[in-house]
């Protein structure tokens, strides 16, 4: 007899609150399916991992899975790296059948949930500075950023539905990383514009560090526009509305309606100036750091963790022990990905950095430190070998091996490198 479970698939974060947000996806959908075990996992930096929540499934007697993706839109960790663990598990598991759900996606329930956060931003600060017109407002939607062009046009869509439904002045999308523009360089854009107060919007499901990120560069900025409010809106957060939609998506799967969106995928349509990828092996890279846990214990975060903590410098004043982690956010510099005869020439990637590390699960959303959401997807910074055509096998000599194409504008004046690291 069939069995019916629902596992919520995160990417993970070293904050502890991003954490331990994500956990109230899983007792939100507990309180709506009573009757259903749910469990929730990570890909990395968090436990349990995704297989300790199907293998808590499995004890209970589940037989069938219904497992989301924690992520606002569907970029590599939605369409690679969730599929190849469940993949992998279901493989080695043949009593359980895995039934995987898409992403929150485009969704009206999601562009109130995130009206709401800037609603409240806005009259915090007509509370705090006096009333202030709309029409004299900016309003900055912060994406995660992605490789995946199909995922970033997606948060343009997000911030051009609450420009035009909540009434801004103006209206512009900036990314945490990968992409461009990059928050410093567009929240500096759009100082200019001449509105007196601008609206940072974080598009991100949770706190984690990216988040943090995002609020240090706008503190940064704004300290350079003394005559701008600069006011930071909150995150999406557990808004009731984000919880239907999660559990919307459960349902869909029930229907038989989640159906990925591939119409505009990269690996599988000629995006342009993306058509290089059409056909490439989709398989995850987070099964090396599967488990990885989050800050030390006695860090001076306290479980707020915005990765200062795998800074050697930061750690040296501390008295931390020092642990480089892998990461595709922020160490050398990128280069630009060559073209030969309109062609995409494939590259060695030779890491000429001694570490590098992650920022964290996911939106993402993505954090979390994608807060899990954001379609998550990294940008490598590699000096590349051109000695001959080769894929992208990434040797960090720990014996693993990952495979991301270049971005292939990773020579743009504004990005795509992650946000800079804090500095102690």
């Amino acid at each position: 007899m069939e069995k019916i479970g629902i596992m919520v698939c995160g990417h993970g974060s070293r904050n502890q609150n991003a954490a331990r947000e994500f956990a109230t996806v899983s007792e939100g959908l507990r309180a709506r399916y009573p009757d259903t075990p749910v469990e929730y996992g990570y890909l990395e930096f968090c436990n349990p991992v995704i297989s300790e929540g199907l293998d808590r499934l499995r004890a209970k007697g589940v037989t069938r899975v219904l497992a989301v993706p924690g992520m606002l839109f569907a970029a590599g960790h939605a369409k690679n790296d969730i599929p190849s663990v469940l993949n992998t598990y279901q493989a080695q598991n043949r009593d359980m059948v895995i039934s995987y759900g898409r992403e929150l996606g485009i969704d009206l329930r999601m562009i109130r949930a995130a009206g709401a956060r800037i609603t409240e931003a806005v009259e915090a600060a007509n509370a705090e500075f006096g009333e202030l017109p709309l029409h004299d407002t900016m309003l900055v939607v912060v994406g995660r950023g992605s490789s995946d062009p199909d995922a970033n046009s997606n948060a343009t869509k997000v911030m051009r539905m609450l420009w035009e439904g909540l009434g801004f002045g103006w209206g512009e999308t900036v990314y945490s990383g990968v992409t461009f523009p990059l928050v410093a360089p567009g929240l500096k854009h759009a100082a200019k514009l001449g509105y007196k107060r601008i609206i940072v919007f974080p598009y991100f499901l949770f706190t984690g560090v990216l988040v943090k990120r995002i609020y240090s560069q706008t503190d940064e900025v704004a300290a350079e526009h003394p005559e701008i409010q600069f006011v930071k809106a909150s995150y999406l957060s557990d808004h009731p509305l984000v919880l239907d939609t999660f559990q919307d998506r459960v349902q869909e799967i029930l229907d038989g309606q989640a159906l990925m969106n591939c119409q505009m995928c990269k690996y599988r349509e000629q995006v342009l100036g993306f058509e290089a990828e059409v056909g490439l092996p989709q398989e995850s890279h987070h099964h090396h750091v599967e488990g990885i846990g989050g800050g030390l214990e006695n860090c001076p975060c306290k479980g707020d963790c915005d990765a200062s903590c795998r800074e050697e410098e930061f750690c040296r004043a501390h008295g931390l022990p020092w642990t480089p982690v892998h990461s595709h956010s922020s160490p050398a510099a990128l280069e630009p990905v060559a073209h030969a005869h309109g062609d995409h020439e494939h590259h060695d990637h030779d890491h000429g950095h001694d570490h590098h590390h992650h920022d964290g699960g996911h939106d993402h959303g993505n954090d979390h430190d994608h807060d899990h959401g954001h379609s998550h997807d990294h940008a490598h910074d590699h000096a590349h070998a051109h000695d001959h055509p080769h894929d992208h096998s990434h040797d960090h000599g720990d014996g693993h091996a990952h495979h991301h194409h270049p971005y292939p504008h990773a020579d743009h004046p504004l990005g795509p490198r992650s946000m800079d690291k804090k500095k102690v």
